[in-house]
């Protein structure tokens, strides 16, 4: 960057950093231009443009398929290459860092790769065929990382790293995730007891970003992610950033302010890199991170998506879904929601407060049980607990307990809710697990006792490539997504930015107009019902099975991608 370069980047930051540390703002601001300064020669513009209709994401764990004798890392990339191919343009790895909890988001050191995984070499190789998106757990770290050892015996390096709420600090409005307390003691090397901040657990211990080295190293973290060629960055739990005494601790204005700051160094060093925030809450807060569209997130988790598809297939009604869809539109010609069904965690149910009743939500909480899964708790503010997430596999979910044949079930019903995945305005993520059509790993999650582990099986890669040599449940998922996927990538109305208008012309099926009135227009059309629906009025050429339709007549289960008539 040139001098210029970075006397812009200074005044663009300046308002942001005198908010954030308005007693140290002409020193944090030196630091953090220094930063751009040091990182800007190992990075440059993204080597992709925005999304478009041919994005698709993969989201794995670095150890979701293992081999004998080889790095998982190494495994993946095989996996990848052999059979999942060009079915998606970006790969998700979820944390790939030293961990001791949570499967990987309990990080020892954000800037290494976990050894049992492989090497930053195996990172690089990943990125030969897939755009690479790496997950930043800013807001907490393991009790063994560096830094909170550090904090414990009291190095000055580490000063005001960790928060260590006093008696004044009032905690009675914060929300969070978790039934576990929210402050937890542990030894100092000393012998005295230190209290830190613990949102997600004993051994998650929140950072404190107030203090001013605490955003500078979060930062340095961000930019060598970009370094190491990230084109997407996934701010995991950003909403419990900073912590503010009488408040409720999620989703604060400083908070926001840090992402601006984040969305302004990844536009002014590394363009065309996109930012992307996890806040697993009611719709109306998480759409706040987008700011005003062009200042805050690219992207953002659509987490009101996978309850409300699978409320529709449970109840074999889609009106729920159609009318929170009708009111989901283009953010700006920068910004785009982050679509999904399944993850490694479960299907969150607070994104569903507002759009679902009581009723509805028991519906899911009963069939969840009745497949073997489980239901996590989280405490509200009043102290009382309520329902977080289902754990379960999204595509067992689809399936009634009492089908006779439930993986062909499985493969009907998970095409068709991944259908309505593919249509709807924004950009398409896809889990390992529902891409390769798994069931559920109840052994595991016993034999751990961690819940969202029903969801996480690390699977042979031999006996894998075996069960996808021939006709199954594997094979109905992967081939029928690929071809799905396929046709998409040529439809230009499934831009992330192009309009939608969602259309009730059956309360069994979920119909969505994709750039209504233009020559790329597509009717998407998803019956969620075990019952043939005729849909006079919808006619056009499925482009998905070239077939032509006059009066629609829709199969249980059965969809179409329609180009209307001319």
């Amino acid at each position: 960057m040139t001098d210029a370069d970075l006397d812009r980047l200074r005044d663009r930051l300046r308002p942001l950093v005198a908010d954030l540390y308005p007693e140290q703002t002409a020193e944090v601001l030196d630091a953090l231009v220094a930063l751009a300064g040091r990182w800007a020669p190992a990075l440059g513009p993204a080597d992709k443009g925005l999304p478009d209709q041919g994005t698709a994401y993969l989201i794995t764990y670095g150890d979701a398929f293992r081999r004998s004798g080889e790095a998982p890392l190494h495994t993946l990339a095989d996996v990848l290459r052999t059979h999942v191919r060009d079915a998606v343009t970006d790969v998700h790895l979820l944390p790939i860092y030293p961990w001791t909890s949570d499967d990987g988001f309990g990080v020892v050191d954000h800037r290494e790769v976990n050894p049992d995984l492989g090497t930053w070499h195996d990172i690089a190789d990943l990125r030969a065929d897939h755009a690479l998106a790496l997950d930043f757990v800013a807001n907490h770290l393991s009790t063994s990382s560096p830094w909170f050892r550090g904090w414990l015996a009291r190095d000055p390096r580490y000063d005001g790293y960790f928060l260590e709420p006093g008696p004044e600090f009032d905690t009675s409005h914060v929300v969070r995730p978790r039934t576990s307390p929210l402050v937890h003691a542990y030894a100092r090397p000393d012998g005295t007891t230190a209290h830190a901040w613990t949102t997600f657990g004993p051994d998650q211990v929140d950072v404190d970003p107030s203090t001013p080295a605490v955003l500078l190293d979060l930062t340095d973290v961000l930019l060598g992610y970009l370094a190491r060629g990230a084109t997407t960055v996934r701010l995991d739990a950003i909403g419990f950033l900073w912590k503010q005494s009488g408040t409720t601790c999620i989703h604060l204005p400083q908070t926001h302010e840090v992402i601006r700051l984040w969305r302004i160094l990844v536009d002014e060093l590394a363009p065309g890199t996109l930012l992307l925030t996890e806040t697993n809450v009611p719709h109306a807060d998480n759409i706040t991170y987008f700011g005003d569209g062009s200042d805050e997130a690219h992207m953002v988790y659509q987490f009101a998506l996978p309850p409300l598809v699978l409320h529709a297939f449970v109840t074999g009604r889609a009106t729920a879904l159609s009318d929170w869809a009708a009111t989901i539109g283009p953010v700006s010609d920068t910004a785009t929601w982050f679509n999904f069904l399944a993850s490694h965690d479960g299907i969150g149910i607070r994104p569903t407060e507002g759009l679902l009743t009581d009723e509805d939500r028991a519906l899911l909480v009963d069939r969840t049980l009745a497949r073997g899964g489980r239901v996590s708790m989280a405490r509200r503010p009043d102290g009382s607990e309520g329902v977080y997430e289902l754990n379960t596999n999204f595509l067992d979910a689809l399936v009634d307990p009492a089908d006779a044949n439930p993986d062909a079930s499985a493969v009907v019903r998970g095409l068709a809710a991944h259908a309505i995945l593919l249509s709807v305005i924004g950009v398409p993520a896809i889990y390992c697990h529902s891409l390769l059509g798994s069931g559920q790993d109840r052994a595991g999650m016993e034999e751990s006792d961690i819940a969202r582990r029903i969801n996480r099986e690390v699977l042979d890669a031999d006996r894998l490539a075996g069960e996808l040599a021939s006709p199954g449940r594997r094979t109905g998922m992967l081939e029928g997504l690929r071809g799905l996927l396929e046709t998409r990538r040529g439809l230009a109305a499934f831009s992330p930015f192009a309009d939608q208008r969602v259309e009730a012309l059956d309360p069994r099926v979920f119909v969505v107009r994709r750039a209504a009135g233009t020559a790329d227009e597509i009717v998407a059309a998803v019956n969620v019902s075990a019952e043939a629906v005729t849909l006079p009025s919808l006619s056009g050429v499925d482009v998905i099975s070239g077939r032509s339709v006059k009066g629609l007549v829709l199969e249980p289960f059965g969809f179409v991608w329609l180009r209307p008539f001319r």
